[in-house]
């Protein structure tokens, strides 16, 4: 099977955990999701970001190749399909290696959008912003989306 591009923005921004995970994943580049948006929604097993189409809001994402094997365990870490789809895009990213911007389809995960909003623990936070600073993404996005949960979750 050929191998395929995968977005991530989330966890799987952590390039240990992803290495570990995904042992046969290149890092192909970055960019930007225009006019989606970060979230953290999950169940009473706890909040994991997801992204919802949402005008004026954009999510950085790294770009993985994946093999058959490596996508196999993303499904199994996602919870694929009862937890979060896989959904195909066309999107634009600036290459690792060459700086060039390529334009490709890729599939990422979403959460089923009835999961409610929640809060994050403190771990998956701290996952996630090492992916960011890898990155060089702008850490905001994700105070903001964690601002968002516990200004929808007071009661």
């Amino acid at each position: 099977m050929a191998k395929r591009k995968y977005i991530a923005y989330g966890s799987n921004l952590n390039v240990q955990q992803m290495k570990w995970r995904c042992p046969n994943a290149e890092i192909m580049g970055t960019g930007e999701l225009k006019d989606w948006r970060l979230l953290f929604k999950g169940s009473k097993t706890g909040a994991y970001l997801t992204i919802e189409k949402c005008k004026g809001y954009n999510v950085p994402f790294a770009v993985w190749e994946v093999d058959a094997s490596d996508e196999a365990a993303l499904d199994r870490y996602e919870g694929f399909p009862s937890f979060y789809y896989k959904q195909e895009l066309s999107f634009e990213y600036k290459g690792i290696k060459t700086g060039r911007t390529r334009k490709t389809n890729g599939f990422v995960y979403i959460m089923h959008e009835d999961r409610p909003v929640g809060i994050p623990s403190k771990n998956y936070v701290e996952v996630c912003a090492a992916g960011y600073m890898t990155f060089g993404f702008n850490y905001e996005r994700i105070l903001e989306s964690l601002r968002y949960s516990k200004e929808v979750t007071k009661e």
